[in-house]
């Protein structure tokens, strides 16, 4: 009896080690199958993009049956539903102009324009431009894509010397640029007249000219330009030459110089020039948006103090040359420029305006006359998120907002409707979810695409009157994925650092959990302030979390303090402060999340992220190894003081001081403890990699164990697909105690 119980024991023992075990090959295997069998090709009749068809009420998509694509179009009148054309008589006539096989399920005609009839096709496909009349079965082979002219890196500046000559209204005379001058031509007699005097190669005009709307001034800025400021990067191993390139790009860091720019007017007839004081504008980031008002009276800019604390909408008066703030925005933290929207009324009489003064993101009517707003147009501890369109004959205005929903994830976008006097606020998507809609350009309907990460997405035809379903499009169906074994994150919620605001959040479980094993956490974090990262619509599968949970961890990503969309305050944690990275709010969810669920390990918590995420991470481990015990961070700007100059000197202020050494994770690297894996892309463009290459030298003289990966002709990366492996293993081995497969054990054609 002794000996059965012993070897039933044994049994068991055996038994459990076998069936609990995480992180083996056959997780592994399981994890990288996920791509594929997670993939949208699973999910049918979802990702629906309506294109209305110029001024009419119809509009087009893509059906995505299981037979394959179905071009249809719906005329919102008639609440009728057909095919766009003909799939198989097109997918024959491309079959005999290109050679090709085409299966008619399977088209992918890009940017297709449709005109009003529907009979003329006009498309992109096999490098070629098409037309098709579908009426009369005839495919016309308009010739070869252009080869598209090659693009400013993100990163360069406009020195605004490449501007075209501008016509007067009347049709009559050319502004233009000629040694660093403003000219006019007589287009008639070719006579040139020199306006300005005074530009030079150190101290030029803009070629951007403004003609005012009577053809009596022209208005250019005079740019004083900089010594610019770039980043070198060495190609050690490109595609089409042995040895290295050298590479440098335009790349501007806090505290650097910036142009200073001051807007000039010059009278045409008589090259009367009207030069202003620039007190109001003095301390440039930024200086933008000229241009005339209606009556040609004026010019309106809009100037972007350094540091970001004044937003100012000047008007510089034709006239006299007085400038004067017809709008003013202030803050000690910073005015977030980024939820710019302005609309100038053609009454010249107003503006429409939006601004987190009173904490939350609203819209403001303001009157030219007093410099004032008259009225806030919507109200609330809610957020607008972005104006869609504007009907002035009617005064109605059509834009998206998020948190106006009580009882709801704050977070959900829905889209609204309100008039100028900011009566009738109308809700035009009721239904809960994440949704996009189109609006048709008579703002008579309105597509409405919504999902949740747990439901499905719907696709309905609505009212953008009063919201109604005028016409049900389209509901996914992810029973196929849902056979392969899909199971959807889940949505937790739990107080953050204050004990009373609600942070949001996902957790991802592997398919073949089990409650009853034990199970390391991992976060996925990009904090940044800026956005809000937490994913609310519907992903089959979500890169970030699917496949790493899939190896035996519980993945978990949460929007703490200092993200955005909640409130100013919300956000203004991040004021001088990036190390916080709602790292408080953070740590505090996935205890909450581990009390109610005894099966997330909170004693074996890693972290990863790459950009502000790769900066964060490394920072949870350096300022709360007691909580966080690995970190895997790519790309990050581990000194904000190497990072560019637009992300920097908004959340850390400027001038640079002391508040970008308290946030640099390579003043703190002798903090390290825990186990750390940086990643670099020798060719990021986005974050200098020599942030990441200055940590580990700090780490080093700090006789700090870590470890280091470089990732060959990469750019802005989370390690690319070597980097994913070399993520899952890093984890394995530092949460779960154990050695990963080898990776010549893994068969990755099971992907």
């Amino acid at each position: 009896m002794k000996l059965t119980k012993s070897i039933s024991i044994v049994m068991l023992l055996f038994y459990s080690s076998v069936t609990f075990a995480q992180g083996t090959t056959e997780d592994y295997q399981r994890a990288y199958s996920l791509r594929n069998k997670f993939s949208n090709k699973n999910v049918f009749y979802s990702d629906v993009n309506p294109q209305w068809i110029a001024d009419t009420n119809q509009f087009w998509y893509i059906r995505n049956t299981p037979e394959g694509k179905v071009y249809v179009v719906v005329n919102a009148e008639t609440r009728k539903r057909k095919e766009l054309f003909n799939h198989q008589q097109l997918a024959k006539a491309l079959a005999g102009k290109t050679n090709q096989e085409i299966i008619p399920t399977e088209l992918s005609l890009n940017n297709l324009n449709v005109n009003n009839s529907q009979d003329t096709l006009c498309f992109n496909f096999n490098n070629h431009n098409w037309q098709y009349l579908s009426r009369k079965n005839q495919l016309n082979d308009l010739g070869e894509l252009p080869v598209p002219p090659k693009q400013k890196h993100w990163m360069e500046t406009d020195d605004e010397k490449d501007g075209q000559p501008v016509i007067s209204p009347d049709g009559s005379s050319l502004a233009f640029i000629k040694n660093d001058n403003i000219y006019v031509r007589d287009i008639k007699t070719g006579k040139e007249r020199q306006l300005s005097k005074d530009g030079t190669l150190s101290n030029y005009y803009s070629s951007y000219i403004q003609w005012s709307p009577d053809g009596k001034y022209v208005a250019s800025c005079k740019i004083r330009p900089i010594q610019k400021r770039y980043v070198y990067y060495v190609e050690s191993s490109p595609v089409d030459q042995l040895q290295p390139k050298l590479h440098k790009q335009e790349y501007a860091k806090p505290g650097d110089e910036l142009p200073f720019k001051v807007p000039c007017i010059y009278e045409v007839s008589t090259a009367k020039e009207i030069i202003p004081q620039t007190d109001l504008f003095a301390s440039q980031y930024d200086l933008n948006n000229l241009q005339w008002n209606s009556d040609s009276r004026a010019i309106t800019f809009e100037y972007n103090q350094r540091g970001h604390q004044v937003y100012r909408v000047l008007e510089l008066s034709a006239e006299t040359g007085d400038v004067s703030p017809l709008i003013e925005e202030t803050s000690d933290k910073y005015v977030n420029y980024a939820r710019y929207f302005r609309h100038d009324l053609k009454n010249n009489q107003h503006i429409i305006w939006m601004s987190e003064r009173d904490n939350w993101n609203h819209l403001y009517m303001y009157d030219r006359a007093t410099r004032q707003p008259s009225h806030q147009i919507t109200k609330g501890e809610w957020y607008v998120r972005q104006v869609l369109d504007i009907d002035e004959d009617n005064q109605q205005i059509w834009f998206t907002a998020n948190g106006v929903q009580p009882d709801e994830d704050p977070y959900l976008i829905r889209y609204y409707r309100i008039n100028f006097d900011g009566s009738q606020l109308t809700c035009l998507t009721p239904d809960e979810g994440m949704h996009t809609a189109w609006l048709s350009n008579d703002k008579k309907y309105l597509v409405d695409v919504y999902s949740m990460v747990n439901k499905a997405p719907v696709a309905v035809l609505r009212s953008a009157t009063n919201g109604e379903i005028i016409m049900p499009l389209e509901v996914a169906d992810i029973s196929k994925l849902e056979a392969e074994g899909w199971k959807a994150p889940e949505v937790f919620v739990a107080k953050g650092r204050d004990g009373e605001t609600d942070m949001w959040g996902l957790i991802a479980r592997p398919t073949n959990f089990d409650p009853t094993r034990k199970y390391p956490i991992i976060e996925y974090i990009y904090q940044g302030p800026g956005d809000q990262y937490v994913p609310k619509s519907f992903k089959s599968y979500n890169w970030y979390m699917t496949s790493l949970a899939e190896l035996g961890f519980i993945v978990v990503m949460v929007d703490g303090m200092s993200t955005s969309f909640r409130s100013r305050e919300f956000e203004n944690v991040c004021y001088k402060n990036l190390k916080d990275a709602g790292l408080p709010d953070h740590m505090i969810w996935i205890k909450a999340a581990a009390e109610k669920y005894p099966y997330m390990d909170i004693d074996r918590v890693g972290i990863y992220g790459c950009s502000a995420g790769g900066q964060e991470s490394t920072n949870a481990v350096l300022l709360y190894p007691d909580f966080y015990k690995a970190a895997y961070s790519a790309c990050g700007c581990h000194d904000n003081r190497m990072d560019k100059i637009w992300w920097n000197e908004l959340w850390l202020g400027y001038p640079v001081g002391k508040q970008y050494i308290e946030n640099s994770n390579i003043e703190n690297a002798h903090l390290l403890e825990r186990p750390l894996m940086l990643v670099v892309g020798e060719m990021d463009d986005n974050v200098d990699p020599a942030s990441t290459m200055q940590l580990a030298n700090a780490l080093i003289k700090a006789n700090k164990d870590f470890e280091l990966v470089v990732i060959p002709g990469a750019r802005h990366t989370m390690g690319e697909d070597f980097g994913e492996h070399k993520r899952y293993d890093f984890f394995v081995r530092h949460l779960m105690d154990k050695n990963p497969p080898k990776w010549n054990e893994i068969d990755y054609q099971k992907q």
